[in-house]
């Protein structure tokens, strides 16, 4: 009996679980038919490319080498090795810009989070917020003699990053589904993101000391919500013991948000930046939620 390889039973997952008819039909009235000239490659088939090159961090060259060696890949995207040949380079590229370019990223995103949903697995009691640094190239030895504008340094454990920040909202019940991307330069406090990571009809909210506000712990004392949010202490005044099992306590519960950043950081190895700018790596960063969100719940989505 022939082994299963575990990038086959990966793909048949992923296969079986994402929602291709809902994604396909939220994209086909922005992509061109190519009428009057050159027809395109076929939605679906660049779609799952684009798919693989987030799930294996390739390079357009690398993605187009990929698909002429890979058996695994070709089923994957449907292509007949014998009597079809597969997009070059440049049209990967080209479909990688028209998603940027149409804002096509927060389009699969909230189609995903929309059929899970349907599906009864999203969960909208309380909100666990978190952020992750995605490190940038530091080489300055490029045509411009500089580093990327865009991003920016912070210090972090006595160390300095330089590159980006990832913030997602997560679902304190049930699967870790994220609910809310946002993506700024990695010197912008976390606290300046919770708006945007926070849906509105929450109950509860958790998160580090990096998102505690007195302001808010406050106002969550007079209404009907839960702040979960671990206390921070000042150089004159320390955590009491109260305050550190209350973090201790919240911590276990926060940790679930940790779940998305370990598939996209360390299984699908997107622990550093591919592009230059903000407005390319966000893109990719909130693909990469959606198909997260997608793997955190295929085996319910299969079942």
């Amino acid at each position: 009996m022939k082994k299963q390889l575990r990038v086959v039973a990966f793909l048949k997952e992923m296969e079986d679980a994402i929602p291709w008819h809902e994604l396909l039909n939220a994209l086909k009235p922005h992509y061109k038919t190519g009428e009057g000239g050159r027809p395109p490659h076929p939605l679906e088939r660049m779609l799952r490319i684009h798919f693989l090159q987030l799930w294996y961090n390739l390079s357009d060259p690398a993605m187009e080498e990929a698909l002429y060696d890979r058996t695994s890949f070709q089923q994957f995207i449907g292509l007949d090795g014998f009597t079809m040949t597969p997009p070059d380079e440049t049209a990967i590229c080209r479909f990688r810009h028209f998603l940027e370019e149409n804002q096509l990223a927060d389009v699969l995103f909230k189609t995903v989070h929309d059929h899970l949903d349907r599906k009864g697995l999203v969960l909208k009691s309380g909100t666990i917020v978190d952020a992750t640094l995605l490190d940038a190239p530091i080489s300055k030895k490029n045509e411009a003699k500089a580093r990327d504008p865009e991003m920016s340094s912070t210090k972090k454990n006595n160390k300095w990053h330089f590159g980006a920040k990832g913030h997602i909202g997560v679902q304190a019940n049930g699967k870790p589904i994220i609910h809310s991307v946002a993506f700024t330069t990695a010197k912008e406090a976390d606290i300046n993101a919770l708006d945007y990571l926070m849906h509105g009809e929450e109950k509860a909210l958790f998160g580090d000391s990096g998102y505690t506000k007195r302001e808010d712990k406050e106002m969550a004392r007079g209404l009907d919500f839960f702040y979960g949010v671990n206390d921070r202490g000042a150089r004159n005044h320390p955590l009491s013991s109260s305050q550190k099992k209350r973090n201790k306590r919240h911590s276990r519960l926060r940790a679930k948000v940790e779940h998305p950043f370990r598939v996209i950081k360390v299984l699908w190895n997107q622990a550093k930046l591919r592009y230059k700018g903000l407005e390319k790596n966000a893109s990719r960063f909130t693909s990469l939620c959606a198909l997260c969100n997608i793997y955190m719940c295929r085996t319910l989505l299969i079942a």
